[in-house]
């Protein structure tokens, strides 16, 4: 009998990490959480690590630590924090599989442990491979690691790539649903709240992934996670705007044919596709019904009006550090709307203002990473501070 995957849920509290803990509780005959982390929600992550059973809860805020270890002790579940605890709890030998689910550029140092341990990715956290995806992919060369794609424009990619020649493939189309601000004029965009910037149309997500879907910063990021992921020229991978979100990438062959992956609006699919191996759990998600969807429709995206997909041709032609740049600019910049100290069209403004501002390094080693992020986010919040 085959004994249940082992999995290490980086960022259990946010919302791919609930849903995979609902795939894993309803499956333990396939799944084990043996690591759950947290970032600071220490009683969303008491709360799961008591329903799950890990053998290790981490919470990153190394202030909560006590308030961790006073709850689960009784359960017999080890508690640690702080950055390092998230690294190194990824290299134990009880975990077969790290689902990184984690915000932002907290997700590229547990990922690079996990891949020098030979552990394999199941790949939430897309800034891992926007800020360092030609590292990571060179330390992938000395590894038995794989990294499955869980981002859902990813995994449909990835399903749709199965049994075909990559030499035939002509563009990966990665769909986008336009976000709240996709009909609005520049003028509208460029004072947007953040109360509106959080009403995505079709996904439930965290804030800085829903301020990403409306600036499109999120798809300049997939475009350059896709690049990295599968060896496509960043010329062939265009993004799309297909509103309804039912059709999560398409493939262009060379041969003109399309291939698509549908579904509903629901990240189940793809972490059970990722969790699997690229294999299907029956019944991971409610099942499409396309008569219940009047029009599919598709537009070109419009870079005027949201300048920050632009960004993502611009640092891949520039290679190196840029993308590290962006990234952590980003974060800054969206931190400073969700807090009301910028308006929402200096979101752009402040990531070009870093973009040009910090030091760029054409062969950056791991090292080199870390200070470009410190910097960026240096200059990021120097131009913020101008407000």
């Amino acid at each position: 009998m085959n004994t249940p995957r082992r999995i290490a849920v980086l960022g259990a509290t946010g919302s791919i990490g609930r849903q995979a803990l609902d795939i894993i509780y309803r499956h333990p005959e396939l799944y084990k959480a043996t690591v759950l982390s947290a970032g600071r929600r220490v009683d969303d992550l008491i709360e799961l690590a008591v329903i799950h059973r890990p053998r290790l809860a981490v919470i990153a805020d190394e202030s909560l630590l006590p308030r961790l270890r006073e709850a689960l002790e009784p359960y017999g579940i080890a508690t640690a924090a702080g950055p390092d605890a998230l690294a190194e709890c990824v290299e134990a030998d009880d975990i077969d599989t790290v689902l990184t689910a984690t915000v932002g550029y907290s997700g590229l140092a547990p990922t690079v442990h996990a891949i020098k341990a030979g552990k394999d990715i199941a790949l939430a956290n897309k800034e891992t491979l926007v800020v360092a995806g030609e590292f990571v992919n060179r330390l992938l060369k000395d590894s038995t690691s794989r990294i499955f794609p869980v981002d859902s424009e990813h995994s449909a990619v990835a399903q749709c790539l199965v049994g075909e020649d990559p030499e035939r493939v002509a563009r990966l189309l990665i769909t986008a649903s336009g976000g709240p601000f996709r009909t609005w004029p520049s003028e509208k965009i460029e004072k947007a709240t953040a109360a509106e910037a959080l009403k995505h149309p079709n996904w439930s997500m965290g804030a800085k992934i829903t301020i990403d879907s409306a600036s499109m910063m999120n798809k300049a990021f997939e475009i350059i996670e896709a690049h990295h992921l599968f060896g496509i020229a960043p010329e062939r991978i265009e993004a799309v705007v297909h509103p309804q979100s039912i059709i999560h990438s398409m493939v262009e062959f060379t041969d003109g044919a399309v291939k698509a992956q549908l579904g509903v609006p629901d990240m189940h699919i793809p972490i059970a596709y990722a969790l699997g191996e690229n294999s299907r759990l029956p019944g991971a998600s409610r099942t499409l019904r396309l008569e219940d969807f009047a029009n599919l429709t598709f537009e070109k995206p419009d870079v005027k009006r949201f300048p920050c997909l632009g960004l993502a041709h611009t640092v891949l032609t520039a290679g190196g550090t840029s993308a590290c740049t962006i990234n952590a600019a980003n974060e800054i910049a969206v931190a400073a709307f969700l807090n009301n100290r910028i308006p929402f069209g200096e979101i752009f403004r402040t990531i070009e203002s870093a973009l040009y501002k910090t030091n760029f390094i054409a062969n950056p080693c791991y090292d080199d990473y870390v200070a470009i992020n410190d910097e960026a986010r240096a200059k990021a919040q120097e131009y913020i501070d101008k407000f």
